[in-house]
């Protein structure tokens, strides 16, 4: 493979060229016990509490397919084969939608739709997955907890010890605390929308250039992270901050978004720095530190690079806009309960609606020039993280796209349900100069637990 071949299969893969027609969302949350919230929870109790969502139906004959057990294990106490590298349980029959289920290395587990034909669909689907999810952890005494941060003061470890994430660790960790961190004490909400076509008001040059721009405001509209161990850090997106923070070859946008971006993402993804090297069974994923893809493809490293590996090295980059042929959005902070269903409206609604595309442009534009708005480092991005929406040119440009977004929604049928919750998460949060991080430091200023909002019981 030369980097000429390399450059030409990711232009070909990355985005997937048509008319834009799907839409999924990916929510994620911590578990914390329902009683004592700041208590590290056991992991198996989250593993037990996953099962009963991941079990195999049993036949006919008594007998559960494949050797199976009912809490999803083979005999030697392995899951199949596709839990991981990402902690993916297997094809679940029993979440009533069809959402993949998966736990992430500090113990948060996340639901990622079935790809919907509208955003309503897969508003209905995650929710009814989400509810058997929240049952299954309440019988273990288990409750979800929405945020982009883990607010308490509990103890911080890896729950999962795939090569993947030990690599991972491992080069996070010359760098300091922060991929740690992102990995045991972060989550967020991800829309993924089809990437557009070649030309028009839907091409994929226009929806990943609005996508890119809108991330400073989405960031701060539905900041949710003020806390870290238990106390405010004086960020309303600590999240935001903590990724600004960790390595910037894979956490930077790939550019400014005016030019093909195919051509800039392919750039991109070479000049990463890699991550992990998969290795036979036992042997250790590290990386040679400092080590790129486009060093690896020109002779460094202890082999030579498979189309595999430039695969499976796209999988460890995470800029705000990631392209996956779809485009999946990965600046929004979790939110609390079904609170995911504002950005995925928010956002599904700007990009596929060209009339509330360009009044989002002309309120994105007195932000300032493109290059200042898309690299997640800039002044901007970080008054995005402090001060959210009581930054006023931020609240301006957000009140415009919740107000395109509103008619956008109102011009597609079957979207009422959408339009009420981002009618009611404006009027609640940006309308006032709010976020939902000001619910966690409203309740901690009180005296209450900032997860439950209430005095905890323990």
């Amino acid at each position: 493979m030369t980097e000429s071949t390399a450059e030409m299969h990711l232009a070909g893969i990355c985005f997937k060229i048509g008319p834009p027609r799907l839409v999924g969302v990916e929510a994620e949350w911590f578990v914390h016990d329902a009683r004592c919230p700041d208590l590290l929870v056991d992991p198996r109790r989250i593993a037990d509490a996953l099962a009963a969502v991941t079990a195999p139906a049993a036949q006919p004959d008594g007998q559960y397919p494949d050797g199976q057990y009912p809490d999803g294990r083979y005999p030697d106490g392995q899951y199949p084969d596709g839990r991981h590298p990402d902690g993916q349980y297997p094809d679940d029959p029993h979440l009533p939608a069809g959402a993949r289920l998966t736990r992430e290395p500090g113990g948060q587990v996340e639901l990622s739709s079935q790809p919907a034909d509208n955003p309503a669909r897969c508003a209905e689907d995650l929710l009814l997955d989400q509810a058997a999810l929240r049952t299954a952890l309440a019988a273990q005494g288990l409750r979800l907890t929405g945020s982009g941060t883990d607010p308490l003061a509990r103890e911080r470890r890896m729950q999962l010890d795939h090569p993947r994430y030990l690599a991972m660790e491992k080069h996070f960790d010359r760098a300091g605390p922060w991929g740690r961190i992102m990995m045991c004490g972060t989550a967020s909400v991800q829309v993924c929308v089809d990437s557009g076509t070649d030309a028009g008001s839907q091409s994929l040059s226009a929806r990943w250039r609005l996508a890119q721009l809108l991330g400073p405001v989405l960031v701060a509209a539905f900041a949710n992270s003020p806390l870290l161990d238990g106390r405010p850090t004086g960020y309303r997106s600590t999240r935001q901050m903590v990724w600004s923070r960790m390595d910037p070859s894979r956490t930077l946008a790939p550019s400014v978004p005016d030019g093909d971006p195919r051509e800039s993402w392919a750039r991109y993804v070479l000049d990463a720095e890699v991550l992990c090297v998969r290795r036979a069974d036992g042997q250790p994923w590290t990386a040679p530190a400092g080590l790129t893809f486009r060093d690896w493809l020109r002779g460094a490293g202890d082999r030579r690079p498979t189309l595999a590996d430039l695969d499976y090295h796209r999988t460890t980059l995470f800029p705000p806009v990631r392209p996956r042929g779809h485009l999946e959005l990965r600046m929004i902070d979790a939110q609390p309960g079904d609170g995911w269903l504002a950005p995925l409206a928010l956002v599904t609604a700007l990009l596929d609606d060209p009339v509330a595309a360009d009044t989002a442009l002309a309120a994105l534009e007195p932000l300032g020039a493109a290059e200042e708005l898309c690299p997640p480092r800039t002044e901007l991005w970080r008054r995005a993280a402090t001060l959210a929406v009581t930054d006023p040119g931020l609240r301006r440009a957000a009140l415009a796209c919740f107000g395109a977004a509103d008619q956008a929604l109102a011009r597609r049928p079957g979207s009422g349900r959408l339009r009420t919750t981002l009618a009611e998460f404006a009027e609640r949060y940006p309308a006032r100069g709010r976020c939902p991080a000001d619910d966690q430091l409203d309740a901690l200023r009180a005296g209450a637990d900032p997860v439950f909002q209430e005095t905890a019981p323990c």
